[in-house]
């Protein structure tokens, strides 16, 4: 799963995120630009920086990498790029790294000769490294949306489908301007993506309900081209991991096919038969014989 690509979304919809990661208030986030900056010397980027708006020197920069992976110079690497990014930009800003891990056990531990320097006592003020451990938010019941869709990013296979759910009502009650409504009930779709790449896209729709899912870009681009009698076919393009390619198939078989599967994910027969337009006596023959 990259979830290089996840997080760039998840940031540049919802900038807030970061701030709720670090416990600030997410009002801080108005007028950040969530961007990459490429480090020069080192011919690579951060996973992000949070730049506040040019002169204004009383706010931080954010430095942000997000790890899956335990990796041992992970902060010899990070602060490396920081400093020659310091030198590099000369911001006049205070700054301050966050470091995203999936779980603690990932985290290699900071390395000796940064110790004292990211600690309260040598500061004065609070340390210039933050880290979050993804897996330690908290149950998603108790989460803001914008941090549910990040618990989503880390949740069991086995309970990513009914907070998915979840998170597509809260979308609804939560955000009331229609196209930054698309834009997260998409992006939610592309975390199922890349979290199932077992199911296919068919199946990844019936798990959404047909009726949220039509609220997204996907289903009205793919929409605008069905065929015959209505019946979904064609081929959308799209970026996942550089390019998110889909089919939709409508053939009897192949939908006969996801029944049994979208059974063990929890769907009624009548959510299966809606979201695969079929009729429920056929779904339930299907169920029958398999």
């Amino acid at each position: 799963m990259r979830t290089d690509t996840i997080f760039y979304q998840l940031f540049q919809t919802l900038p807030s995120v970061l701030f709720e990661l670090i416990g600030a208030s997410p009002s801080l986030a108005e007028g950040y630009q969530f961007t990459s900056k490429e480090v020069k010397e080192l011919a690579r980027r951060f996973d992000g920086i949070f730049l506040p708006p040019e002169g204004k020197t009383d706010t931080l920069i954010y430095f942000v990498e997000v790890e899956f992976q335990k990796k041992d110079d992970f902060y010899w690497r990070f602060f490396t790029e920081i400093f020659v990014y310091l030198g590099q930009y000369k911001p006049e800003q205070d700054w301050r790294a966050v470091a995203i891990f999936a779980s603690r056990s990932f985290d290699p531990g900071i390395p000796r000769p940064y110790q004292r320097f990211f600690t309260h006592e040598n500061l004065g003020f609070s340390p210039l490294l933050q880290r979050i451990y993804l897996d330690e938010l908290g149950e998603p019941a108790n989460l803001s949306l914008e941090l549910g869709m990040v618990k989503l990013v880390v949740e069991d296979d086995e309970n990513a489908v009914e907070q998915a759910r979840e998170l597509i009502g809260k979308v609804s009650q939560d955000i009331s301007d229609a196209a930054l409504k698309q834009k997260v009930v998409g992006l939610i779709e592309t975390i199922m993506v890349y979290k199932l790449p077992q199911f296919s896209r068919q199946e990844i729709e019936a798990m959404f309900g047909l009726q949220e899912l039509k609220q997204t870009r996907y289903f009205q681009e793919v929409r605008a081209e069905a065929k015959e009698e209505g019946k979904l076919e064609g081929k959308l393009e799209g970026k996942l991991e550089g390019k998110l390619e889909g089919k939709l198939e409508g053939k009897l078989e192949g939908k006969l096919e996801s029944v049994p599967r979208l059974l063990a994910l929890g769907l009624s027969v009548e959510q299966i038969a809606q979201a695969l337009e079929l009729d429920v006596q056929v779904v339930s023959k299907a169920m029958t014989e398999n």
